[in-house]
């Protein structure tokens, strides 16, 4: 009796090529899947901002440009030529993965502090009193902007990697502390407290969505408000325009301090609920200093009226409404604190100017983010919004986990509650 093996049938030619094709298909399907709403609701009023701050740069600057013999689309091009080269790097910082921003925490810093550093270098030089600033082949930077997104994903990294140790004091502040103050030491050097207010928010506010103990998270808050006040009162400068701020009567004092809060007001005042008009403004004529920086929130109010400012705080009311939607659906810690930490800085950065603007507080200098001009400012602002669009890719898998752990919890209890019956 004689058995007949079957061999199998040789794999034909097709069959690689179909796997091929498989997995081509799979990959496009990752590439096009569609984007949560969170990452829409970012990108787009990223996108507007900054397209309404080229508008109002251009417009703030257009006056003195052409009184100084320039085209009064000078200063524009070279903020727009940020924005070409900050939109795609956003897009892009958009596509990598979370592990690439927790490996990038530690190197990120310290190339960031080490960027600062060079302001202390010939490269550096001061502006308005403070030494912030260094020059390269004729472009000025302001290192201390990327800082604020280095510092912003190291916290987060420490912090996650010491999620179940939060509850002890120690474990929080070491090294999270030493090396803040730190970092926040090289912006102070530079006589710029606004900037160092800032750096301090971002610690701040990573440490609040971290989850740590209330008790722990007072002590460094109290401390930074006393380390402001004592450098506000140390500086005989600032004292001035501190006093200044607090005079209800800033007109005796008009041609000093009073001078620049004075005109941003009356420029808002004069604009009404319609405003002047798109390039009518007034106060753009060297009247009000540093029209297209710290105060182009007047030009808006100024020509576009109370409308225009209510555009402008609806927007950053959107931006603030996705990010915090993904700090709330991520179940991953580091996406909450790294995105908390951004998203204070930007949301309250942009309060502090406008409420500098409307004299709700001093003079601080801060820039308005998206929309001031400032290359510096809005590369370092797109970038920190291309790592919210990469969190925001990973919330439908968080919520995807989310929802199978309530599943099987609740499965649980099912089974635990038919064993008992």
């Amino acid at each position: 009796m004689t058995t007949t093996q079957t061999r199998p049938a040789p794999a034909t030619a097709a069959e690689p090529s179909a796997k091929r094709g498989l997995a081509a298909r799979v990959s496009l399907g990752r590439v096009f899947a569609p984007v949560p709403s969170e990452f829409l609701l970012i990108a787009s009023t990223t996108l507007l901002l900054t397209v309404f701050g080229l508008v109002m740069v251009l417009s703030a600057t257009s006056a003195t440009a052409t009184a100084r013999g320039e085209a009064p689309w000078e200063i524009v091009l070279k903020q727009g030529l940020f924005a070409i080269i900050g939109i795609p790097l956003m897009l892009i910082a958009s596509r990598f993965p979370l592990s690439f921003w927790k490996k990038m925490a530690w190197p990120a810093l310290i190339g960031a502090v080490a960027f600062q550093m060079l302001v202390f270098t010939p490269l550096g030089h001061s502006n308005d009193g403070n030494r912030n600033w260094i020059t390269i082949a004729g472009f000025q930077a302001q290192p201390s902007e990327f800082l604020k997104i280095a510092l912003a994903l190291w916290v987060a990294y420490v912090l996650f990697r010491k999620q179940t140790l939060l509850r002890k004091w120690q474990h929080v502040f070491i090294p999270l502390v030493p090396v803040s103050i730190l970092a926040i030491a090289t912006v102070l050097a530079g006589d710029d407290l606004g900037t160092a207010m800032i750096l301090a928010l971002i610690v701040l506010g990573a440490l609040f969505f971290s989850g740590v103990r209330l008790r722990i998270f007072i002590l460094p808050a109290l401390a930074a408000a006393a380390a402001v006040a004592y450098l506000a009162v140390a500086s005989p400068d600032r004292m001035r325009r501190f006093m200044s701020f607090l005079n209800p009567n800033c007109l005796d004092d008009y041609f000093n301090d009073c001078y620049q809060p004075l005109h941003g007001i009356w420029g808002l005042a004069s604009g009404g609920i319609f405003g002047l008009g798109l390039g009518n403004s007034r106060e753009k004529y060297d009247w009000l200093p540093a029209a297209a920086n710290d105060y182009i929130f007047a030009i808006v109010g100024e020509e576009l009226g109370l409308i225009g400012c209510a555009v402008v705080l609806a927007l950053f009311a959107l931006f603030a409404v996705g990010a915090f939607h993904v700090i709330r659906k991520t179940d991953d810690p580091f996406v909450r604190i790294a995105a908390g930490g951004i998203t204070v800085w930007i949301v309250g950065q942009a309060l502090i100017n406008i409420g500098v603007v409307l004299r709700v507080f001093p003079v601080l200098g801060v820039p308005l983010p998206f929309m001031s001009q400032g290359g510096t400012s809005l590369l370092s602002v797109l970038l920190a919004c291309g790592v919210l669009l990469s969190f925001a890719r990973t919330l439908p898998a968080s919520v995807a986990r989310r929802d199978a752990a309530i599943a099987q919890a609740r499965a649980r209890r099912t089974r635990s509650a038919g064993t008992r019956g």
